[in-house]
């Protein structure tokens, strides 16, 4: 048996509470090397020789494991337990909490081979809100969605022209008034989340270079507009996530702008991470120059990063946070750069939310593993890049085999706790992103099966404006293009809508983390519940023969490459 492949860590990932009485316990192994994992359990004050024994269950493989699972019943609410491993080449080990022994009686009733959970605490399990599980996001970018109210254009508006390649200082006029004459539309699509990208006071089309985070920006309307549009979101049973930039401030911000005329004498000069004076000119390392007079986002001049261990900002940031859900009754934050800012900091915002609102959703912008942000005292998820981007590197650019494909998803799906993936923030492309349809090569059915494959996953799906309208962009800024609102009703448009309404349909099995991958006949095959689906990602035509609910390029038992078949 591979002894350095077996790995347990309790009190995280691999063992969790789910409710006041269960507990769930994961174990690794290295691939096709072990017969069966044993766990032996019993209340933490019994004595060791009336321990329960319960084989966990093998429930998928990643790259190089092999992951074992089990749920113990403790109605004490306290637990210890250790770990019998049963090699296939006959050996026989107890893996525990001071290392692993051989099995025999002596190791096993070890008191310190046991591992403990003392009690179970429901305030420190991580939750996700029932609702985010049921909900299908979709994510505007306000200046490009639609233009309800021209008397707020900026001067220099252009046309609204869905082929233009906008520049990255290009106005088009998109405001709240807009979102709000098409909620009827995306109620239509399927859609019950709004995500938007910010709306406060900015200099620039994009707003993530904040001026003024408690006032609308004149663009985009106002507060009354923007109340009026989240009760009529509410009204249509949609929840409503802003995007907060809490990470820095824009270089116009009156904070900022203090500091560059007053130094070392601003009240705000302790409020970001100056390391020296004056602070301008801004020089860049990264062109040859100097270190930076002060931290930004990046290399971004224009926007110098906050000091979230100051009091002070952190006042003024939970006034923010806290003003937008008391006045307004928003039911999400997404938080730009979350991974910039310190633990400490997450940790007063994710108190101060739950105060307010426990089934409140928290969603960090963080695009690698993100265990530290996910233990139930900061964000109820993240942006899931690393999961989804996978998703690409197969279906879209086919960079990865669909073997590894369903290895490393099921690698990522075992860093998180059942309920944090199920909180996960899933999407395909955004406004940091090259759109769907030109990573899949404006192949619309190998777009569509991506976009099925997605809405099929653990975590709380989410759809960039445009997607259903099969809108093509590259890069930043071209992914953020005038939506197209000639292709409503279309086969594509009403293709992703059937996607969306069996996502809604099956939420409720769909969001938990119990999916199962297989590769049968070139075909990826899910288990989801009581739910399979068929991915064709081969380059040929495979005949099967399902009863289905929704599918793409099945026709007379045959599936087509880039096909799919959703079954109930």
């Amino acid at each position: 048996m591979q002894e350095a492949s077996l790995r347990h860590r309790p009190e995280s990932e691999d063992c969790f509470v789910i409710d006041k009485t269960h507990l769930r316990l994961r174990f690794h192994t290295a691939k096709d090397d072990v017969k069966k994992v044993i766990v032996h359990y019993l209340d933490s004050y019994y004595d060791l020789k009336t321990a329960q024994t319960k084989e966990m269950e093998k429930i998928g493989s990643g790259q190089v494991a092999e992951y074992y699972m089990t749920t113990l019943e403790l109605p004490l609410h306290r637990c210890q337990y250790t770990f019998e491993v049963v090699g296939e080449d006959g050996s026989h080990l107890i893996y525990g909490d001071r290392g692993i022994r051989k099995f025999n009686d002596s190791n096993l009733y070890d008191y310190g081979q046991f591992f403990k959970v003392p009690y179970f605490h429901e305030i420190d399990m991580a939750k996700t809100p029932a609702w985010v599980k049921e909900t299908v996001w979709y994510q505007i970018f306000p200046e490009r969605f639609n233009n309800g109210d021209k008397s707020n254009d900026p001067v220099g508006t252009k046309p609204w022209n869905p082929s233009d390649h906008p520049g990255r200082e290009d106005y088009y006029g998109g405001d709240l008034q807009g979102v709000l004459d098409k909620l009827d539309y995306l109620q239509s699509l399927g859609i019950n989340g709004l995500y938007f990208c910010p709306i406060f006071k900015a200099s620039s089309n994009h707003k993530y270079d904040t001026i003024d985070y408690l006032e609308i920006d004149s663009d985009f309307g106002d507060k009354t507009l923007f109340k009026k549009l989240v009760d009529e979101a509410h009204k249509r049973g949609m929840h409503v996530m802003l995007d907060a930039v809490f990470n820095h401030l824009g270089d116009q911000s009156r904070q900022w702008q203090d500091v560059v005329q007053n130094g070392r004498n601003s009240k705000y000069f302790n409020w970001f991470h100056i390391n020296r004076l004056p602070v301008m000119p801004f020089t860049d390392p990264t062109k040859g120059e100097q270190l930076p007079p002060y931290d930004t986002f990046a290399f971004e001049k224009h926007m110098p990063k906050l000091n979230t261990a100051n009091e002070d900002v952190q006042k003024y940031l939970l006034n923010i946070a806290t003003y937008w859900v008391k006045e307004f009754h928003i039911d999400a934050w997404r938080l730009d750069v979350a991974n910039e800012v310190d633990h400490h900091f997450w940790k007063k915002f994710h108190v101060e939310l739950m105060n307010i609102n426990p089934e409140f959703y928290i969603v960090g912008e963080v695009w690698h593993s993100s265990q530290p942000w996910l233990n139930g005292d900061e964000f109820t998820g993240v942006m899931n890049y690393p999961y989804t981007q996978q998703i690409e590197d197969h279906f879209l650019t086919k960079k990865i085999s669909a073997k590894m494909l369903t290895e490393v998803l099921f690698d990522q799906l075992m860093l998180y706790r059942d309920c944090v993936n199920s909180g996960m923030l899933n999407m395909l492309d955004s406004h940091d992103t090259a759109r769907l349809l030109t990573l899949a090569g404006d192949n619309k059915d190998r777009a569509l099966c991506a976009l099925a494959f997605e809405l099929v996953q653990p975590g709380s799906p989410s759809i960039y404006y445009g997607t259903e309208m099969a809108m093509t962009g590259g890069n930043d800024p071209d992914c953020r293009k005038p939506m197209d609102w000639t292709k409503e009703g279309d086969s594509y448009w009403q293709k992703v809508h059937d996607l969306i309404k069996f996502r809604r349909k099956h939420s409720t099995v769909l969001s938990r983390s119990d999916i199962k991958f297989a590769i049968k006949d070139e075909l990826i095959v899910i288990k989801h519940g009581e739910i399979t689906a068929y991915f064709n990602t081969s380059n040929h035509e495979v005949e099967i023969t399902k009863k289905c609910s929704v599918s793409n390029g099945y026709q007379n038992g045959v599936l087509s490459p880039n096909g799919y078949i959703l079954c109930e």
